[in-house]
């Protein structure tokens, strides 16, 4: 269950919501003046962000290596890097 709390009430009871997150199905957004700034998710959660984001970040990889586009001139690519 996702769950919506200010930085100032989550100070206040910090560590009932980590209990919440680590031994209950329950997740939270901190936000501060009404924006969500950050979230409190479980591991078990955080591990399938990690392994979607390697899964985007590998086809990611073979798409580039499939098209490598056009040739960079290595005058640019230096202009580029700064070097």
């Amino acid at each position: 269950m996702l769950n919506k709390i200010t930085t100032a009430d989550a100070r206040k009871k910090f560590s009932n919501i980590i209990n919440r997150v680590a031994f209950g199905d329950d997740s939270f957004v901190l936000t501060r003046r009404g924006e969500p700034i950050a979230a409190l998710v479980s591991m078990q959660e955080f591990k399938i962000l990690q392994e979607v984001e390697d899964k985007i970040d590998i086809e990611d990889a073979w798409k580039a290596k499939n098209d490598p586009g056009a040739p960079i001139p290595w005058s640019d690519l230096k202009k580029e890097l700064e070097i």
